[in-house]
This record gives structure tokens, sequence and C-alpha cells, in this order.
């Protein structure tokens, strides 16, 4: 069985640049581009590289802000600040150093990188061993048997790996539940907000004696007269909530295995470390 690293582009190349920036470290070129957010991306897949031992590794990207779920909810993600300046011209550059170890950029207009994880994931899990880093846990509901879930941490090369395994002793839930748990208690990151009045203790709660919202619904009857009624008030939101915590894994995305075989050109690689004056980066290699 293969080994194939799904990395969750945007998740590494966000954390590496506000690690960076927030010790003050805004990487220059000697024209003015920055580079501090791709040199962390770098360091982070490597780290992850040496950690996993994945056999191919392939790159996913978000396509913009304006994806289905968007024209779902107008208010999705809506309380996201833009993108700071300097790290803007790094999204394109970044794909650019990525292409150049020959793996894969995968994205597509309309979806996001987790959604293009979701589908990659779908189609190798059957075959093959599947490690997705990322440090977004709404793709912990892609857990299973052939699939673990690596979530970055605070500092470099530390991981909290959920696979089929674990994953109940950590969440007390299984991951088909997750999406569930999302619908009840909603996102405050992503901006959707659940049913009104019911939190993470209380979804769980839920989650652990009725299974799912189909179950919850079917007996409604049994739960206190107060939360029946927060329920019934705000149904339509509930299905919406989980809609759009769904990760959608039939994206008309493809990528051939053998694109993504991790085997680079060091001299190739090398060559694009310095042109960019990532010059700290070739001793990696």
């Amino acid at each position: 069985m293969k080994r194939i690293l799904l990395v969750d582009g945007m998740a590494l190349l966000f954390r590496g640049y506000y690690a960076t920036a927030f010790r003050g470290n805004f990487m220059k070129t000697t024209s003015g581009v920055p580079t501090n957010g791709i040199f962390q991306f770098m360091r982070y897949l490597f780290d992850a590289i040496e950690e996993f031992s994945p056999t191919h590794v392939i790159c996913c990207w978000d396509m913009g802000s304006q994806t289905f779920r968007t024209e779902l909810y107008d208010q999705y993600k809506a309380n996201r600040e833009d993108p700071p300046e300097e790290l803007v011209p790094q999204f394109d550059l970044v794909k650019q150093i990525v292409d150049a170890f020959n793996m894969p950029n995968i994205g597509l207009e309309n979806y996001e990188a987790d959604d293009c994880i979701g589908t990659l994931t779908n189609v190798y899990k059957h075959d093959h061993n599947v490690i997705i880093l990322s440090g977004d846990h709404d793709l912990l509901q892609l857990v299973d048997a052939n699939v673990h879930v690596a979530i970055m941490l605070k500092g470099q090369g530390n991981y909290d790996v959920y696979t089929n395994k674990n994953f109940f002793d950590k969440k007390g839930i299984k991951p088909s539940q997750m999406v569930d748990m999302k619908g009840l208690m909603g996102d405050s990151a992503d901006n959707y907000p659940g049913v009104k009045g019911i939190g993470q203790v209380t979804a769980l709660k839920l989650m652990q004696e009725y299974d799912s919202i189909d179950d919850i619904l079917e007996n409604l009857n049994e739960l206190p007269a107060g939360m029946r009624k927060r329920i019934k008030n705000n149904l339509d939101m509930l299905h919406l909530s989980r809609q759009l915590a769904t990760i959608k894994c039939d994206v008309p995305i493809d990528c051939s295995l053998e694109s993504a075989r991790w085997d680079f050109d060091k001299h190739k690689v090398k060559e694009k470390f310095i042109e960019w004056e990532l010059d700290h980066l070739v001793s990696l290699l």
C-alpha cells in the first residue's frame, strides 16, 4: 500500500506566515517580495515528510473566498478579515515552489481545499493509506480505517494524529458524527450558528445519546421542553449548518498517483530556492 500525504496548503501557508510575522521576521527578496510564509511552509512540509514518510504528496488549495457554501449562506466566513498585505503575493509564489517539487497543486473554483482533500481521500483510501496534514479540525470527519488526520500543534514537529482506533478516546464520538455535532453547535470560526442555545457540551451529549441529527429529530419528544423548543425554532439553520459542515467528497477533480510520487529533482528545487532568495532552505534538500 502506498502512503499518501494530502497537504492543506493554505493552512500551512497562513500558519507559517503568522508564526514568522509574530516574531517580526518579515523575510523579503531584494526586490521587496515577501517570502516569510513560504519559508515556514516549506519547513512544516519537510518536517511532516520526515515524520510520516509518504511515498506520494499532494497539496490542496482554496481558490478564493466565494464557494458553493457562500451561495448557500452569505454569512459563511463573513467574519474573517482580508489576508495581510504581505501574504497576498505569496499565494501564487508558493504554488510555483510546490510545482518545482513535481508535487501536484490541486484546487477548484467554487470549492474549498477541504473538499478537494475529501474527494482525493475518497478515491485513495480503499487501496492505500492516507495522511491528511492540516490545522483544521473540520477534516476530522474524514478519519477512517486507512485515513489518519494529523493536526498541527503549536511549535514545529508537533502533531495530534487522529486514527480510527484513537478517535473515540480523543473526541467521545465517531468521526462520522463530527458533521452532525457541527450542525448542532455551529462553528464560530466559519460563522454559522447551528442551533441557538446549544453549545459544544450539549451537542456532544446529544451525539453520544442519539448518534445523529436524524435520530434526535425522530426522538424529539424525549428531549427536555426547552431543548426541544430550541431545535424546533432553529430547524432550518440546523439542516443548513450540517450542510455547510459537510466536506464534499465528489468534487470534479482528478490526480493520478504517478504524478504525485515524492521524487524530485534537487537541482531544480535548489535553483527555485535561490531564485527567490530562500537559501536557508537549500540545506533541507
